[in-house]
């Protein structure tokens, strides 16, 4: 057949990847994203057929098919032929598709009750609202995507008088005053006919996992190639929807912490906006933040928009889980509902949409405003290839000894020092999220976030090689300067070093003048401006079920104080002391700090620049190490790992990550 009709530009790439994909026969593979259709998914299937690739397939794990189950219970609403209806822990009345319109169709059901978590939309039409224990209070289990079984346990016990879904389901059994441990229980007894129970369920709270439960692996066969026809509709505008990457689909929308952490992509914060590529913007003069309306088959969103390098021409972008009506004090009535442009038959892609401009501008919420690798910024976040280091091209600061008048401390105890990898990095906020558990940060709310008054002591600065290329993640704690600019500047001696070469901050002796902050040429220091430990909360923060969240292990701030990431030094401290008492040193991988713990990719290491064999030590001695900033002298404990690519020859610089 004749190959399809390609801008060159993607000619080109399409040849160098099926280049590629021959040359690693068995060992390359081809993935589709979940949220495309149908026949792509097909396509990759018969193409990694084609080249072997290394995929174990296994039986589908028994689910329903939530929109088709949807679909049948508004139609039999609709037939007025449902007498009970139970919700369990779900929010149809929100999140369902726009077109089942199942806000209207509750009051067809003769009795509506819903359990979960919070009294929202659906419970609203709903004649009983039931409280549902949180995941932390309850026994459960559940399976994994490969049909692996855990069994979950609670955390703690529940705060108020809730019930689980096991609880609920065994009343409507006929159960009086069931106990969701044992029924818990009785469905794995039931599994383990002819074994010893009791050994088999400590063995499976022990490891976490049921062993041997996943899904019997098959052997499928020779897939078809699906005949696919170019979408017509693709010519058009399209609108993709996308879980958000902090509310996911809306369930966690009254989480100030989760309001107030910055989406990956674009930094912004309490709220959603339209991603629209640069090109696509030049195209219709748009510009961040101006006011656009998204129109398609009679309904219209209205919100700012916000220019995303790396957005796919043509391709408008909406995260999902905004513009909640009863989601809590704190995220009622932020951002875009995308939901009300969501269709069953398409649920991800919304075809044919139309974009226009309302002549509105609003000042995004956003925790950076700087984006492009440009002049310096080349030298804050190296970018080196995989045959540049090859040639002995190294990034510009390499933690050189610098020229001082500092005098020398010895340390010699331990140095706790930190090694981030950037090219694992994947700006995913679980470091920044851990990191606020740990240390009792505050939320300061979209007000304050427009002033330039957030309080996370970590931050992950984004950067943009080219508009056509992927973004970049540095995340920035506090770099634990040896000689560190802001210690001589503070007039009360609250900024100090100690021996282990942690940069320390005295909180009852800090006067608040900010000094250290103005000195800081790193800017990770943050000044409590208000008195979020005293009644200034934002939202209801001030709740005695939210104080409890807090670390006992570290100070609450007060106001008019300045902050920033210690190395989690309570845990150093732990460590310590437990070392002490067993009359030795603290041994590799016993201290292991918030953001280090949440990392997926396990970009951060941390540990004792003393120890000879420690992995911290083994990093810094690699060729793409260097320090931020390290020309200024400051000897920063937490240095980087240059990002690293490896692009194809046959491609054009540009083209490519």
């Amino acid at each position: 057949e004749s190959p399809p009709d390609l801008p060159e530009g993607a000619a080109q790439l399409a040849k160098a990847a099926a280049a590629d994909l021959e040359a690693n026969h068995g060992r390359a593979i081809v993935m589709v994203g979940e949220r495309q259709p149908p026949e792509l998914h097909a396509l990759a299937h018969w193409l990694n057929a084609r080249i072997a690739a290394p995929v174990d397939y296994i039986e589908p794990v028994a689910a329903a098919d939530d929109t088709q189950s949807l679909q049948e219970l508004a139609q039999a609403l609709d037939a007025r032929s449902v007498e009970t209806l139970i919700v369990i822990d779900a929010n149809p009345a929100y999140d369902a598709p726009a077109d089942l319109n199942m806000a209207d169709k509750f009051a067809k059901a003769s009795f509506a009750a819903r359990l979960g978590l919070y009294d929202d939309e659906t419970s609203a039409l709903c004649q009983w609202h039931l409280p549902a224990s949180h995941l932390l209070e309850s026994w459960s289990d559940l399976r994994a995507f490969d049909g692996t079984a855990s069994v979950v346990q609670p955390l703690i016990r529940p705060l108020y008088d809730s019930r689980t879904a096991h609880d609920l389901l065994a009343m409507m059994g006929g159960s009086v005053g069931p106990s969701s441990y044992q029924l818990v229980r009785q469905t794995w007894q039931g599994q383990a006919a002819g074994t010893d129970f009791e050994s088999n369920w400590r063995q499976m709270l022990h490891d976490g996992v049921v062993a041997d439960s996943a899904a019997v692996k098959v052997t499928p066969g020779a897939p078809k190639r699906p005949d696919l026809t170019p979408d017509r509709a693709a010519l058009h505008t399209t609108l993709l929807l996308a879980p958000d990457p902090s509310l996911y689909d809306g369930r966690y929308a009254n989480n100030a912490w989760l309001q107030e952490c910055p989406h990956p992509f674009t930094k912004d914060v309490w709220g959603n906006s339209f991603h629209i590529s640069p090109a696509e913007a030049r195209l219709r003069h748009v510009a961040d933040g101006d006011v656009v309306a998204l129109t398609h088959d009679g309904v219209t969103l209205r919100g700012p928009a916000r220019i995303r390098a790396g957005q796919a021409d043509g391709v408008i972008a909406l995260t999902l889980g905004h513009g909640r009506r009863r989601a809590g004090r704190i995220g009622n009535d932020i951002g875009i509902d995308a939901y009300r442009l969501r269709r069953s038959a398409s649920p991800w892609l919304t075809a044919e949409v139309s974009l226009a401009t309302t002549g509105a501008h609003v000042e995004l919420p956003t925790l950076q405003h700087h984006f492009k690798l440009e002049g310096e910024a080349k030298d804050l976040y190296p970018v080196i290839s995989l045959a540049e280091l090859a040639k002995g091209e190294r990034p510009k600061d390499r933690d050189e000894q610098q020229p001082t008048l500092y005098p020398r401390f010895p340390y010699d105890s331990y140095a706790w020092a930190m090694v981030i990898d950037t090219s694992v990095c994947i700006g995913c906020n679980a470091c920044v999220i851990a990191c606020q558990a740990e240390n009792n940060v505050p939320v300061v709310g979209p007000e304050e976030v427009a002033r330039g008054r957030d309080m996370h002591w970590l931050r992950i600065d984004r950067y943009v090689p080219d508009e056509h290329l992927p973004p970049g993640f540095q995340p920035v704690p506090c770099m634990q300067c040896e000689q560190a600019p802001c210690e001589p500047v503070c007039p009360v001696a609250a900024s100090v070093h100690d021996g282990e070469g942690l940069n320390v901050q005295v909180y009852n002796r800090c006067i608040g003048t900010r000094f250290c902050q103005a000195n800081c040429p790193y800017k990770v220091r943050r000044f409590n401006w208000f008195g979020y430990a005293d009644g200034q909360e934002y939202g209801d923060l001030s709740a005695d079920s939210i104080k409890a969240q807090h670390n006992p292990n570290v100070t609450v701030r007060a106001r008019g104080v300045m902050e920033k990431c210690t190395y989690c030094v309570q845990r150093i401290s732990a460590a310590r002391r437990a070392a002490e008492r067993e009359h030795r040193k603290i041994g590799e991988g016993e201290v292991v700090t918030a953001c280090q713990a949440a990392c997926p990719t396990r970009a951060i290491s941390f540990g004792d620049k003393n120890k000879h064999d420690a992995h911290v030590n083994a990093l810094r001695a690699e060729p793409h190490h260097y320090a931020l900033l390290g020309h200024l002298g400051t000897r920063p404990r937490t240095t980087y790992l240059a990002r690293l690519r490896n692009p194809n020859p046959a491609l054009p610089e540009g083209t490519q990550a």
